[in-house]
């Protein structure tokens, strides 16, 4: 299982938000690049980034940042967040950056991902984040009709390889994660990476266990909740 230790960037800044609240952000470093020399010097050698600002409101504010870890970094980096056009899928991805994340767009623009899929291949994910089973959108402000199942679907018939799944009721609580939903989407043919509640290594080995592809640590690793280094190894 591949682990993604993820960076939620605002104004430059790596945070945290409490299930998507933008009201309830905890900023961990005014450098985001000081948390990410720390996932690789303990073994990590995948990036999970996410730019609040344009998963909120559009656009690549944290264009710089992103680009600045990657740069110094190293590590396989993928972002999300503001991502609803070829151009700035091009941007990102001709900057280095190895693979994008279409959330909003995968719901309100089909042709947009097809396109992207088309030209980019598995270099394109898709978030599927998910409030009371149906599939949010707009940084999680608003909820579509789109339940999982028929969003999965959906991704499936389009070429989609690679699906992040995040339970926002999980996100940030330290409450743990949910593996009914992981295990039925495990089954699909789909790499799925967990997101949301992932706070205790009993939860890693769980999910490891449930087939799951990829799982992305986040306020667990701030709070020390996950020994990352211990974590990578185990997920080998």
């Amino acid at each position: 299982m591949i682990l993604f230790p993820a960076i939620d960037l605002f104004g430059g800044k790596a945070v945290r938000l409490y299930q998507g609240d933008y009201a309830k952000m905890t900023v961990y470093a005014d450098d985001p690049l000081l948390p990410a020399r720390d996932f690789v010097s303990r073994g990590a050698d995948h990036i999970h980034l996410v730019d609040l600002e344009g998963a909120r409101d559009g656009g690549t504010p944290n264009f710089d940042a992103v680009c600045r870890i990657k740069a110094e970094c190293g590590a396989f980096c993928e972002v999300g967040g503001g991502i609803r056009s070829l151009d700035t899928a091009a941007r990102y991805l001709d900057a280095g950056v190895n693979r994008v994340i279409l959330g909003t767009a995968a719901v309100t623009d089909e042709a947009f991902l097809s396109a992207a899929i088309e030209r980019y291949g598995d270099r394109i994910a898709v978030g599927a984040d998910l409030r009371d089973g149906c599939v949010a959108i707009r940084g999680w402000r608003e909820t579509s009709p789109l339940t999982v199942g028929a969003f999965c679907e959906r991704m499936i018939a389009l070429g989609v390889s690679t699906l992040i799944c995040t339970d926002i009721s999980r996100d940030g609580a330290m409450r743990g994660v949910n593996l009914p939903l992981y295990r039925t989407l495990s089954a699909l043919p789909l790499r799925i990476v967990a997101s949301g509640g992932v706070s205790s290594h009993g939860d890693l080995a769980a999910l490891k266990a449930a087939g799951v592809w990829g799982a992305i640590i986040g306020k667990a690793y701030y709070t020390g909740a996950i020994d990352l280094a211990r974590a990578v190894r185990e997920a080998l």
